[in-house]
C-alpha cells in the first residue's frame, strides 16, 4: 500500500468537501481502497472544520417491549425468532418521567422514548401522546420518539405533544433491506420519513452496520440519507443476539467499523454521526470512533441489550475536548 499517494488523494476529496462540495459514489469508493487511518485522520478534520467541537450524547428507554410483529432478522423482541426478552405493554407516564429526569440531571439534553411493534394501535397512541405532554411539562429535556412505521396525522399528534425529533432508520441499503426484513419494505420506511418531515419533525435515520452487508451497502445507505437531508444519523454495530437469525454473525474488525464512520463523515459532512447500539463491543468502548468523524452516542442502556454508564460517557467525551 502506497500511503503517500492515498495520503493525497484523500487530501483531495478532503480539500473538496471543505470547499462545500458534495462527492460523488464514484469518489467515495475510490475513498474505500484507501488506508484507514489516513481516512480517520481526515475524517476528524472535516467533522471540526464543519461541526465543531459540540458533542451530541442522548438516552432512550424501552417504553413497550417484545412480541413485535415485525420479522427484522436482528431483533430480539420480534415475536417471529426466539429470543429471551423481558415483554411488557406501553409504560405509565410516571415511570417514564422518573427516567427522564435521571438522564437530564446527568447531563443528557435529548431523550426518546422507543416502543416495539409496527407502528402504535390507536390505542396505544392516546397514551403516547400523554406521556409527550407530560414529559414536557415537567422536564426541559428534548423530546424524541421511535414508533415504527407511523402515518403523517399520528405524527402531527406527536409534534403537538412536544415531540421535536422522529427516529426511524434505513437498517441498510434498499438493495440488501429485504435480507434482514420482509414484513414491511424500505419504501415504507422512506415514507415515513418523509411524512415526518412533512408534519414540522426533524428526522434521526441510520442503520446497523455487520449484518452480512458490503461495504458497497453502506455507502448506498448513506448516499440515501443524503439525499433525504437527514442530519441526526446513529449508526448501530449489530450485537448478535441468541435467538435470532444473526446470533451467529461474524463481527467486524475494529477497522472497518472505524473506516465506515470515516467514510460517512466523508458523505454527510455536516451530520451528526451517532455511534448507537453495540458500542460496547469496541475495544474502547468508541474512543476511536470520536476520532473518525462521530460527534454523538446514544448512551445508557439500550432495549433489551446493556449499554455504557452515562456520566462515565460525558467524561470520556470532555475529556477528548468537546463539548456535550
Amino acid at each position: 500500500m502506497d500511503v503517500e499517494r492515498d495520503g493525497n488523494m484523500v487530501n483531495q476529496y478532503k480539500t473538496k468537501v471543505l470547499e462545500g462540495n458534495l462527492l460523488t459514489r464514484e469518489e467515495v469508493k475510490e475513498l474505500e481502497q484507501q488506508d484507514t487511518k489516513t481516512l480517520m485522520e481526515a475524517a476528524d478534520e472535516i467533522r471540526k472544520a464543519l461541526c465543531g467541537n459540540t458533542f451530541s450524547v442522548c438516552t432512550i428507554i424501552n417504553g413497550k417491549s417484545g412480541r413485535c410483529s415485525e420479522d427484522c432478522t436482528y431483533c430480539s423482541q420480534s415475536a417471529h425468532h426466539k429470543a429471551k426478552v423481558d415483554e411488557y405493554p406501553l409504560l405509565s407516564p410516571e415511570k417514564i418521567l422518573e427516567s427522564a429526569i435521571a438522564n437530564y440531571e446527568k447531563g443528557v439534553h435529548r431523550f426518546s422514548i422507543v416502543t416495539s411493534g409496527k407502528r402504535p394501535m390507536p390505542s396505544e397512541l392516546g397514551s403516547l401522546v400523554e406521556s409527550y405532554r407530560y414529559l414536557k411539562d415537567n422536564c426541559a429535556i428534548d423530546l424524541c420518539g421511535s414508533h415504527g412505521l407511523m402515518k403523517y396525522d399520528d405524527l402531527r399528534q406527536l409534534k403537538d405533544a412536544g415531540v421535536t425529533r422522529y427516529h426511524n432508520n434505513l437498517e441498510t441499503s434498499r438493495r440488501f433491506f429485504p435480507n434482514i426484513c420482509t414484513t414491511h419494505s424500505f419504501d415504507e420506511k422512506v415514507e415515513t420519513i418523509k411524512d415526518a418531515q412533512r408534519a414540522g419533525l426533524e428526522v434521526c435515520s441510520g442503520g446497523i452496520i455487520g449484518l452480512g452487508e458490503s461495504m458497497e451497502d453502506r455507502i448506498d445507505m448513506a448516499f440515501t440519507l443524503r439525499e433525504l437531508d437527514i442530519r441526526n444519523i446513529p449508526i448501530n454495530i449489530l450485537n448478535p443476539i441468541r435467538g435470532t437469525v444473526l446470533e451467529n454473525q461474524v463481527a467486524l474488525t475494529d477497522e472497518e467499523i472505524l473506516k465506515t464512520f470515516a467514510i460517512f463523515r466523508f458523505i454527510l459532512p455536516g451530520a451528526q454521526i451517532r455511534l448507537a447500539g453495540g458500542r460496547s463491543l469496541l475495544k474502547d468502548h468508541g474512543q476511536r470512533a470520536i476520532t473518525s468523524g462521530v460527534n454523538g452516542f446514544i448512551s445508557g442502556d439500550l432495549l433489551t441489550t446493556s449499554g455504557i454508564d452515562t456520566l462515565k460517557d460525558i467524561r470520556m467525551v470532555r475529556d477528548l475536548g468537546f463539548e456535550v
